[in-house]
C-alpha cells in the first residue's frame, strides 16, 4: 500500500506471530484499546483515498469477502467460504453469508460489492488504486474511461451471489480479497450521501466488528465502538478502540508511560534508548521505505546516471543504524525481504535479487559527474518532499547531508509538510525526490511491481520502461506457469536495479512499546494489523 502509503500504524511482534492467552485471561476489566496513527485520516471512502491510516481503520471496521487468519491466509468473512475458481481459473462465484449486516441493521448484499468495485475502478476514483482491479474483465478499459463502470466483470446474480470474471488466471486473487480496496460499500449510503460518502464517520455504515465514531473529517482523534450487528460478536472482546494521531516519537513514548497508549510506535533516538526495554517489540513487515524519483522532462533525475549515482552514495546502513536506530535494516531492492520466496530457487526473492554493488562512493561520484555533463549542467537543486512526522524530517535531513557532501554541484531543499500537502505536491509532479513507503498488499512481488507500470496512477515519478512493462504483461499471462512467472519477476527487479527509478532506503521494521497484557492481536507481515479479536489478559 501506499505509504505512499506515507503512512504507518501499529503492528507489534515478529511478523506473523499470533499472541494467544487462555480463556481465563480474558476476564480483565480493561475493555478499551488505545492506539496511535502517525498521520491523519483523509477519508473513509476506500474509492477516493488509500492511505495506511485509513486502511488501518477500515480493517477494524469493515470486512471484505475474506479476512486474514493468524497465519496470513485468507479465510471466509462476508463470503461463506474460500472458493475455487472455475472456467480455467477465470471465474469466481461467491456466496454472501446470510447473517452479514451493516451497522444500521440492513443486509450486506452482492450488489454492495458491485457498487464499491465499480466506484473504485472508475476513472473518477481518487484513491490511485483503480489499477488493483487490473485482471478483472474490462477493468483497464473501465479505469481509462473507454468503457462504463457497468462493464466491469463483477455481477450480482442475486442478493447473495457475486460473480467475478477475470481476463486471465490470477493465482494471487484470493489473497487480494482481504484488501480494503475490495471492501463493500452500502449501496443505500453511497446513493444517499453522494460526494459526501465517507467524509465523516456518520457518512457511511460499517460491516466489520467495529464502527467508527467521532471522526468529523478533520479531527485527530476518534473511536471505534462495537458493531452490534456483526455476525461474529462472540469473538470480539473489546468494547472500544480509541485512536489518536501522534507524529512525534517522544510524545508517543510519553503517552505510553502515562498509560494513554497501549501500543506506541517509537523511532530515532527515542527508539535507540529503548531497545532493551521490557515492553519493546519489533515487527518486521514486507515494506520498503524509498526515495521516489521524478523522471519527467526537465527534471534532473530523467538522467539515469544521476539516479544510479544517488543509489551508490547513500550510506543506507548508517541511516538504519545511526539515524533510525529502531531495528530497521538497510534496504537494497524495491521488493522487501520476507515478502515472498521464489519457488523456482527456494530463495527469498529480495535476497536473491540484491545488486552486486550497493555502496560505492567513487563510482557514484563518477556517474554523477557524467550525468551532469550529459544534462549540460554544473549544479542542480533538488526538492525532497516528505510528510511532517519527526522521523520523516530526520530521514530528509540525512539524505540532504549525504547528497550535498558527496555529490559536487548538488543542493537539496527538504520540504516537510502535512501528509495531504505532501501527497498533493507529489501527485502534481512538484518534486525531485519523495520519501515514501510501499507496504505490499499481498504476498507476491507483483503487488510492488504493478505500482511502477507506465499506466499506474500511483507511478508519480513517471517511470516508463518498455522492457519492464512487457515483463509485467507477460507475468500476468503466465500466472499458471510457475517457472515463466518467476522469471518475469526476476527480470523486472533486474531492470529496476539498473534503471533505479526508486532508491531503496530501508526495510519496514518497527519498534513498538506494547502493553504486556495485550493479547489476541494478529500481526501480519503483509497488509494491516488486525486488532478486532484483541483483549487484555493477565
Amino acid at each position: 500500500m501506499k505509504f505512499k502509503k506515507v503512512l504507518r500504524l501499529v503492528p507489534v511482534v515478529l511478523a506473523g506471530t499470533f499472541l494467544l492467552a487462555s480463556c481465563s485471561g480474558k476476564n480483565s476489566s480493561k475493555d478499551t484499546l488505545k492506539l496511535m496513527q502517525t498521520a491523519e485520516i483523509q477519508s473513509l471512502d476506500n474509492s477516493n483515498v488509500a492511505t495506511l491510516p485509513q486502511w488501518n481503520v477500515l480493517v477494524q471496521s469493515m470486512e471484505g469477502l475474506y479476512r486474514m487468519d493468524k497465519n496470513g491466509k485468507p479465510v471466509a468473512a462476508m463470503a461463506t467460504k474460500v472458493v475455487k475458481p472455475t472456467n480455467n481459473g477465470k471465474t469466481y462465484t461467491f456466496h454472501i453469508r446470510k447473517d452479514a449486516k451493516w451497522s444500521d441493521g440492513s443486509k450486506v448484499t452482492a450488489q454492495d460489492f458491485v457498487t464499491s468495485w465499480r466506484r473504485s475502478a472508475s476513472p473518477s476514483a481518487k484513491s490511485g488504486y483503480n489499477y488493483i482491479f487490473t485482471g478483472i474483465k474490462n477493468a483497464t478499459k473501465v479505469s481509462s474511461g473507454e468503457l462504463p463502470a457497468s462493464d466491469l466483470g463483477v455481477k450480482a446474480l442475486n442478493n447473495t451471489t457475486l460473480q467475478v470474471q477475470l481476463e486471465y488466471p490470477m493465482p494471487y486473487f484470493s489473497q487480494m480479497m482481504v484488501m480494503p480496496a475490495f471492501f463493500p460499500q452500502s449501496t443505500k449510503y453511497v446513493n444517499k450521501e453522494g460526494k459526501r460518502y465517507g467524509t465523516s464517520s456518520t457518512r457511511l455504515v460499517y460491516n466489520g466488528p467495529f464502527k467508527v465514531t467521532g471522526w468529523t473529517g478533520t479531527n485527530e482523534s476518534w473511536d471505534l465502538t462495537r458493531n452490534k450487528y456483526y455476525y461474529d460478536k462472540k469473538d470480539v472482546h473489546l468494547k472500544k478502540i480509541s485512536m489518536q494521531v501522534v507524529k512525534d516519537s517522544n510524545t508517543a513514548h510519553q503517552l505510553f508511560q502515562d498509560n494513554k497508549l497501549d501500543d506506541a510506535l517509537v523511532t530515532g533516538t527515542t527508539a535507540q534508548g529503548l531497545q532493551k526495554d521490557k515492553d519493546l517489540k519489533h515487527v518486521y513487515r514486507a515494506g520498503t521505505y524509498y526515495l521516489r524519483l521524478n523522471l519527467q522532462n526537465n527534471k534532473a533525475f530523467q538522467n539515469q546516471k544521476l539516479r544510479q549515482a544517488l543509489y551508490l552514495v547513500l550510506n543506507r546502513k548508517q541511516l538504519a543504524n545511526k539515524v533510525l536506530s529502531d531495528g530497521s535494516i538497510a534496504g537494497d531492492t524495491y521488493v522487501a525481504p520476507r515478502l515472498a520466496k521464489d519457488p523456482t530457487t527456494n530463495k527469498d526473492f529480495a535476497t536473491e535479487m540484491k545488486p552486486s554493488t550497493t555502496y560505492d562512493l567513487k563510482k557514484g561520484q563518477e556517474l554523477w559527474n557524467e550525468g551532469l555533463k550529459e544534462l549540460n549542467k554544473k549544479k542542480v537543486t533538488l526538492t525532497l518532499v516528505t510528510d511532517d512526522q519527526t522521523i520523516s524530517k530526520n530521514v530528509g535531513q540525512f539524505v540532504q547531508s549525504q547528497v550535498e557532501t558527496k555529490l559536487k554541484g548538488a543542493e537539496v531543499d527538504v520540504v516537510s509538510v502535512p501528509d495531504k500537502s505532501a501527497n498533493d505536491k507529489v501527485s502534481n509532479g512538484n518534486f525531485d525526490m519523495n520519501y515514501t513507503l510501499w507496504l505490499a498488499d499481498f504476498a507476491d512481488p507483483i503487488s510492488d511491481f504493478d505500482v511502477l507500470s507506465k499506466t499506474n496512477p500511483q507511478n508519480y515519478g513517471k517511470y516508463a520502461s518498455e522492457y519492464y512493462n512487457k515483463q509485467l504483461e507477460l507475468a500476468k499471462q503466465n500466472g499458471t506457469d510457475t517457472n515463466k512467472y518467476w522469471e518475469n519477476m526476476r527480470n523486472m527487479q533486474k531492470q529496476l536495479n539498473d534503471d533505479m527509478p526508486v532508491v531503496p532506503l530501508y526495510t519496514m521494521t518497527e519498534s513498538h512499546l506494547v502493553n504486556s497484557n495485550l493479547k489476541g492481536v494478529m500481526w501480519h507481515s503483509v497488509g494491516e494489523t488486525d486488532y478486532t479479536r484483541a483483549y487484555f489478559g493477565k
